[in-house]
């Protein structure tokens, strides 16, 4: 059964749909538009479409130097001030497409269908491109969404277990941000893995109109759509200083860990707050299963002093002091601000050491 919602935002409203066939649906409503697709998943376009941009899906492909080439395949692509833009794929595509689609011309119209759960439960909604320039993760970027947003289900079975818990740490990041009583509902959900459509559709659906009051209450990030950023902070650093070795959403998950143990040690939670962010962080060590190597084939060392550097420059940060969004109280998030200080770093370092030592991440 399909489901859909709207979603407003400054440039109008767009439409979310999730259900079965909708790859069809999009085919044949757009079978005139360029289509941009993960060039993994060109096989699911028929012969009749010939305006198709293949991108390798990567993080290096999701950069500032590898934006003109995109742009001139679109030129390439016949695309003009009225041409439509079908992007087909997870995150990066998402990235590129929106960056490629606000830019190309002063702006054309897209749509988008997400093929990740990460990109299905999360990033879909919002209109957020983000951009690595030069190694750093997502340091420029914009606000384009989609004129559509289509949710097919039928790509979940298509994801292998790394992938759907790395999107459902994102959801369960998004419901908690929200608070305590939406996370509880959220698990009634049952989130896990595997998960076959019905189950998706529930939890994807569920996480998305959690999000929704968010970016409608703050479209453009100066207020509660901050707190999405929970164990992003700490998880761009991860994922960075592994040259991308840890995917986003496991990276997330990792962070939010590593966030709740800065507040641990900061003595910034009660008693209650200690434990309703414990809930999430077993929440999040449940999703691992029996070890980390059945979730991330061969982790990779991580090396905490280059972790630290890319931490030290995350785009969120101010120059005298380090913004991050951690529990606190009874467990609410909430943004704060940190002195670029030895301490404060020896208690980042020191959560990063716990954390990953609690999720059982010996390589380091």
């Amino acid at each position: 059964m399909q489901e859909s919602f709207d979603v407003s935002s400054s440039t109008g409203n767009y439409t979310v749909v999730a259900g079965t066939n909708l790859l069809e649906r999009v085919i044949a409503q757009h079978s005139e538009a360029i289509f941009m697709v993960d060039e993994r998943l060109e096989s699911v376009l028929p012969e009749s479409i010939t305006k198709r941009i293949l991108i390798k899906a990567n993080e290096t492909t999701k950069s500032l130097e590898c934006m003109p080439e995109v742009m001139l395949k679109m030129r390439e692509a016949g695309a003009n001030r009225t041409s439509h833009l079908v992007a087909i794929g997870g995150g990066v595509i998402q990235d590129i497409a929106t960056f490629a689609a606000s830019t190309y011309m002063r702006g054309i119209q897209w749509t988008y269908m997400p093929t990740t759960l990460l990109g299905m439960a999360d990033s879909c909604i919002g209109g957020k491109s983000s951009i690595n320039v030069l190694g750093y993760k997502n340091l420029i970027g914009n606000f384009y969404p989609p004129v559509d947003i289509l949710i097919d289900m039928a790509f979940i079975k298509t994801l292998n277990e790394e992938q759907v818990v790395g999107g459902l740490y994102e959801a369960a990041k998004i419901c908690y941000a929200r608070g305590y009583k939406q996370f509880l509902e959220y698990l009634n959900e049952s989130p896990s893995f595997p998960m076959n459509s019905d189950n998706a559709q529930r939890v994807i659906v569920h996480a998305l109109k959690t999000k929704k009051w968010f970016i409608e209450t703050d479209e453009f990030d100066q207020n509660e759509r901050l707190l999405l950023n929970f164990g992003h902070t700490f998880g761009h650093a991860l994922e960075a200083g592994t040259d991308f070795g840890i995917s986003h959403g496991i990276a997330v998950g990792i962070g939010m860990v590593v966030a709740v143990e800065y507040a641990k040690t900061s003595g910034l939670l009660s008693p209650t707050g200690i434990s309703h962010a414990e809930h999430l962080i077993q929440h999040v060590k449940s999703m691992l299963g029996d070890g980390l190597e059945k979730v991330i084939t061969n982790p990779p060392k991580i090396d905490l002093a280059l972790i630290m550097e890319k931490f030290n420059n995350d785009k969120k940060h101010r120059t005298e002091f380090y913004r991050m969004v951690v529990p606190k109280g009874d467990g609410e998030l909430e943004l704060i601000s940190e002195s670029r200080t030895d301490a404060v770093r020896n208690r980042i370092k020191l959560a990063y050491q716990v954390g990953l030592a609690d999720i059982g991440y010996a390589n380091y």
